[in-house]
């Protein structure tokens, strides 16, 4: 078979080392009876891995030039080959439903699939995912650190880390030109109305270099004076920032908003 190059347009980098295979089958805890989403299998290696060792796979890619790559593995009765961009696509519909997200993440959609899932999928209880090295760092940044951002609050809100390694940028083809880890992390819960929670973070993240109670209002989410109220009420300044807030503190603030 040719080989074929990675799309940059779609952020992909292929798996080409099998160490980096099995550090994900340790993060990622993989047990017989597991259910498996994977975004972006691309050729299919790590596609294998977990097929070979999971109860079963669903592995979502948007690449249709791929498929000659994976005709073997949709063949496979344990693997559900989706087609189709996994931000639009159900993926709560799927069956067995899964219980865990391995991916090797195409880099210009990881960070919306991973907040995505946390309230979207969830069935979802173990998340390793193959992200460049600054987003993974961004998902359990602390307050006031410049990672710190609206996925940070998310992603702590729900999960805890449980794993955490660096990678090689030799272990892909192409190799890319920022450096990447892996990640793993667990869920814990989810807030009552996330989704509403949610829509707080994003606000008073969206306007970074203003003050919460001014982002959430220039973002829609409440007026200036409701915000205000709010922040007094969970006892913080109206001149904070969103940075300045705990994970937990957002929910506080939601809670205050309605």
């Amino acid at each position: 078979m040719s080989r074929i190059a990675a799309r940059k347009s779609l952020g992909q980098h292929f798996l080409a080392d099998d160490n980096i295979l099995g550090v994900i089958e340790r993060l990622a805890e993989l047990d017989a009876a597991d259910v498996v989403l994977e975004v972006g299998p691309g050729l299919g290696a790590l596609t294998r891995r977990l097929a070979d060792r999971v109860a079963h796979v669903h592995a979502v890619e948007l690449d249709r030039s791929l498929e000659p790559h994976l005709a073997g593995l949709a063949a496979r009765p344990n693997v559900s080959l989706v087609w189709g961009d996994a931000l639009r696509l159900d993926l709560a519909a799927l069956s067995p439903a899964a219980g865990k997200l391995v991916a090797n993440l195409p880099y210009n959609v990881a960070t919306p699939i991973v907040a995505e899932s946390l309230g979207g999928l969830p069935s979802l209880e173990l998340w390793c995912v193959m992200v460049q090295r600054e987003v993974a760092d961004r998902f359990f940044a602390l307050p006031s650190t410049k990672a710190y951002g609206a996925v940070s609050v998310l992603v702590q809100l729900a999960a805890r880390r449980t794993g955490f390694h660096p990678v090689s940028r030799s272990v892909f083809r192409p190799q890319p030109n920022v450096d990447s880890a892996l990640v793993a992390f667990r869920r814990v819960g989810l807030p009552e109305r996330f989704d509403d929670v949610r829509r707080v973070v994003e606000g008073a993240f969206g306007h970074r270099r203003k003050t919460l109670a001014n982002a959430l209002s220039l973002s829609g989410v409440a007026t200036r004076e409701r915000a205000v109220q709010a922040l007094e009420a969970i006892g913080h300044d109206p001149a904070v920032r969103a940075e300045a807030l705990q994970p937990a503190e957002f929910v506080a603030l939601e809670l205050a908003l309605r």
